[in-house]
């Protein structure tokens, strides 16, 4: 039997167009009456390697130039030294696990597959992430926007009131970008109890929080889509490996979707090497958090700086007079920050990533003579 939410919207008179926002709770959400009918019974394309199972010393099926060099095969479509890798790392199967061209390939993926052109609806708290309304956007799918809190926290009444029979998705960011804070977690799981649709935490900046993140919730809820990178802590932003860990169901749907080949042999083998390296990556972390723990006391020693928000990722976002010209100046002296002033709830802030130690006190000498 279904499980009721303890969530029922009191005022009748609004115009909520989902039952009233009375929800029902499943113990899991059928997954299948999301998608898109046309995803449904999409014959996926069947590259040459899909197309035989075992070994082979001699490969005549792909038309590829046989003369050996690093990189005239085709890499393997489905990532599977990689997926395994990622899943030992973060504990779950290998079927939990897709592997992008950047986590905005998993973002264009999920519209592409849940959301139906000129109908689907998508709420997105802001301010956020921007790339979530540019693949709605892209994908003819319509933004309901809402504000988070002052402190940069989610407002579940609110989200809930915009919730529709059309919506299909949630984007929550946390640590979200640009503010730099966790979102309460007590509040994310609420509303992936309650969401009809698929809820989507983005977790670009998780590896410098003191929390877990969702993922260890994945086997608790169906609904539940996490993005993780390996941009950031990995330091691999130039190979663009996004990752997404959601319920078998929901990963095979993407892998349905992707292009044949999204992740090259150059990303994967150096992934992969990468991967190996924890102790580097967690020392490379550890310093990026004392050093923004140190930029973060230098910043606040500067008169014109006015606020420094809390962050639990490896930039601080900073509300500083006359934001946008010191912004401009800095690119005069060959210091490139964020301007986020223009930003909803940004209002003469700038964004700054947290650098080397030699980075940051450039950063706080130049700021010194402004």
């Amino acid at each position: 039997m279904p499980k009721q939410c303890v969530y029922e919207q009191e005022d009748e008179s609004r115009d909520l167009r989902f039952q009233d926002l009375r929800f029902t709770i499943f113990d899991a959400m059928n997954i299948s009456e999301l998608v898109r009918k046309n995803i449904k019974v999409l014959k996926p394309y069947s590259s040459a390697r899909d197309e035989f199972e075992g070994e082979a010393s001699v490969f005549l099926d792909a038309n590829e130039n046989p003369y050996p060099s690093e990189y005239n095969r085709y890499p393997d479509p489905h990532q599977k030294k990689l997926k395994a890798k990622i899943a030992a790392l973060k504990s779950v199967k290998t079927d939990q696990v897709f592997i992008g061209n950047g986590s905005d390939e998993a973002i264009d993926l999920l519209f592409r597959a849940f959301c139906e052109p000129g109908s689907d609806e998508v709420i997105i708290p802001q301010p956020t992430y921007g790339m979530y309304s540019v693949s709605a956007n892209i994908n003819d799918v319509a933004i309901r926007s809402v504000n988070l809190t002052n402190d940069f926290d989610l407002d579940v009444d609110s989200i809930l009131k915009l919730v529709t029979n059309k919506t299909k998705l949630l984007f929550l960011c946390t640590p979200n970008n640009p503010s730099g804070n966790l979102l309460s977690p007590e509040k994310v799981i609420q509303l992936i109890k309650v969401f009809p649709g698929l809820v989507i935490v983005d977790e670009a900046y998780i590896d410098f929080s003191s929390q877990p993140g969702f993922v260890p919730l994945l086997s608790q809820y169906n609904n539940l889509v996490v993005l993780q990178t390996l941009s950031k802590a990995w330091g691999l932003a130039g190979l663009r490996v996004g990752l997404a860990f959601a319920s078998p169901e929901i990963i095979a749907i993407l892998d349905k979707i992707k292009p044949p080949y999204n992740i090259n042999t150059l990303s994967q083998s150096v992934a992969l090497n990468a991967l190996n390296e924890v102790n580097q990556k967690n020392a490379q972390v550890s310093e990026i958090l004392a050093q923004r723990k140190i930029l973060t006391t230098q910043l606040n020693n500067l008169p014109q700086v006015e606020h420094i928000y809390p962050s639990e990722a490896n930039f601080v976002l900073v509300r500083i007079k006359n934001a946008r010209q010191v912004y401009q100046t800095l690119i005069q002296k060959g210091v490139v920050v964020r301007d986020r002033s223009n930003v909803i709830l940004c209002q003469d802030c700038l964004r700054i990533t947290v650098g080397t130690p030699e980075e940051n006190q450039h950063l706080i000498t130049e700021l010194q003579t402004l």
